[in-house]
C-alpha cells in the first residue's frame, strides 16, 4: 500500500512504457500524413475531437471509480479480519478456564498462521517457512489452506464444548465471529477471483486511439511540432489515468498498491500475543520503501 512518501515516478514510467512509446509513434505518423497534400485540406471541427476526448474522460472516471472501490472494500475487509480476530481471542480467554491456557495459545498460533496463510494464498505465494512448518506439524494438507484452518478452530471449539469447558451458548458465540473470518475470505477470493471485463479495456484503449487519429486534424498544420506535441500527451495522460486504475483493481497482486496484508497480520498478531500476556512479542517491522506489504 502506497504511503505519504516519495512516489517513485519511474516505477509508474515503466508500466506504461509501451504504450508511450506506440502512442509517440502512432502520433508522428499521423502528424506527417496531415502534412501531406492530400490530407492538408481535411479540417475537422475541433469540436469533434472534444467530443470523443469527453467519451475516454467519462469511461476512465468510471473505471478509475470501479477500480478504487474494489481497492477499499478489500481494505475494509483486512480491517474486519484484524477487529475479528482480536475478538475471537477476546472471547477465548473469557470462556476457556485459567487453567486451559495451552488450549487459548493453541488458537492463538492458529489464528496468527491463518491471517498469514490468507495474504500468501491470496498473493499466490508459497508459504512462508513459518506457515509451512506449522501446516506439517499438525498435518494439514489442503487446495484451500486457510479454509482447513478455519475448520481446525471448528473443531477445538467443538472439542472444548463436548469437554464441558464452555457452554453451548459461548459455543454459538464462538462460532457466530468464527463465521465472520470465514464471510471476510470468502469476500478476499471473490475479488481475487473475479476479473475485470477485458473488453472494457479495449474499448478506452480504442476510442484514446481514435482520438489521437482526428487531433492532428483540428489543430493548425503550421505548426507540426505543437500538434504532435499535442497528439502524444493527451493519450499519454489518459493512459496514465488507466494505468492508475489498472493497479488499483487488483487489490492482491503484490504491487506498491496492494492491500497491506503482511503488515496487517503482524499488527494481529502482535495484538493477540499480547492479549495472552506473551513476554516475547515481536516488533513491527518497518520499511524504508514507499509502500508496505
Amino acid at each position: 500500500m502506497l504511503l505519504n512518501r516519495r512516489i517513485s515516478v519511474w516505477y509508474f514510467v515503466r508500466g506504461i512504457k509501451s504504450q508511450i512509446i506506440l502512442i509517440s509513434i502512432f502520433a508522428i505518423s499521423i502528424g506527417l500524413v496531415d502534412m501531406h497534400p492530400t490530407f492538408q485540406k481535411i479540417s475537422l471541427p475541433l469540436s469533434i475531437p472534444a467530443l470523443v476526448g469527453t467519451a475516454v474522460s467519462l469511461l476512465l472516471a468510471f473505471r478509475t471509480a470501479q477500480s478504487y472501490e474494489r481497492w477499499w472494500e478489500a481494505r475494509t475487509v483486512w480491517g474486519a479480519i484484524v477487529n475479528d480476530s482480536r475478538n475471537f481471542l477476546r472471547q477465548l480467554i473469557q470462556f476457556v478456564p485459567e487453567s486451559n491456557k495451552n488450549v487459548i495459545s493453541e488458537f492463538c498460533d492458529r489464528q496468527i498462521v491463518w491471517v498469514y496463510a490468507l495474504g500468501e494464498a491470496l498473493r499466490k505465494q508459497r508459504f512462508s517457512p513459518r506457515v509451512q512448518a506449522y501446516l506439517n506439524l499438525h498435518d494439514i494438507n489442503a487446495m484451500n489452506t486457510p479454509n482447513a484452518l478455519l475448520d481446525e478452530h471448528s473443531k477445538a471449539i467443538k472439542h472444548l464444548t463436548s469437554e464441558g469447558l464452555i457452554s453451548e451458548f459461548k459455543q454459538v458465540q464462538l462460532n457466530e465471529t468464527l463465521a465472520r473470518l470465514c464471510d471476510s475470505m470468502g469476500k478476499c477470493e471473490r475479488i481475487k477471483n473475479t476479473v475485470f471485463p477485458r473488453s472494457y479495456s479495449l474499448l478506452v484503449h480504442t476510442l484514446i486511439y481514435v482520438f489521437a487519429a482526428i487531433l492532428p486534424f483540428g489543430l493548425e498544420d503550421s505548426q507540426l511540432v505543437v500538434e504532435i506535441t499535442m497528439t502524444i500527451l493527451i493519450p499519454i495522460l489518459f493512459i496514465a489515468i488507466e494505468k492508475t486504475a489498472i493497479l488499483m483493481q487488483d487489490p492482491f497482486e503484490n504491487t506498491p498498491v496492494d492491500t497491506p496484508m503482511t503488515s496487517l497480520a503482524q499488527t494481529i498478531e502482535i495484538s493477540i500475543l499480547q492479549m495472552i500476556g506473551e513476554m516475547e512479542v515481536p516488533k513491527k517491522e518497518t520499511t524504508e520503501l514507499y509502500y508496505e506489504m
